[in-house]
Formats: structure tokens, sequence, C-alpha cells
């Protein structure tokens, strides 16, 4: 369910503002939305686990949290990142 340190740091490199860049907005969205596509595959087969739909719906309000906290800030990198992500359909 959790994802590997490979996956982990290849999603820093790719979304990272600068060289040492780990905990801007952009690269925490994209950790949290790898994890909550994680335990959406672990829902399809595991779908009365109650336990981790709630960490799921955290992981989910962290981050909306963190993406209108990048909208008020920086509109473009806002959208930039919805894009990449392939989030709002």
């Amino acid at each position: 369910m959790s994802i590997t340190a490979e996956r982990k740091t290849e999603l820093i490199h790719t979304h990272a503002r600068s060289d040492h860049d780990t905990g801007s907005a952009e690269v925490q969205v994209a950790i949290l939305s790898e994890r909550i596509a994680n335990l959406t595959e672990h829902f399809k087969t595991h779908k009365k686990d109650n336990h981790s739909r709630r960490g799921l719906l955290k992981l989910v309000s962290q981050r909306r949290s963190l993406l209108d906290h990048l909208k008020s800030k920086d509109q473009g990198r806002y959208q930039a990142l919805i894009e990449t992500l392939g989030l709002r359909r």
C-alpha cells in the first residue's frame, strides 16, 4: 500500500522546483496522489477495510488543503500541477 523509496525519489525529482526541493506543495501533492492511487487499488480487493479507508480520507483532505494553498499563492503552478497529475478531469 505504501510507495517504494525509488518511486518517491522519482516523484520528488519530477516535481521539484529546484535541486534540493523535497517539501514544496507540488512534491507533497504528487506523493499524496501516488499514495491515494495505491490505496484506491487496495480497496478494489478489500472492500471492507474501513480502517484504511479513514486513512485515505485523511490523505485526500490533506491533498485538498495543499492544492487550495497552492491555488491561492500561484495560479499558474496550480494549473500546471493539475494537468501534470491528471486531476480535475
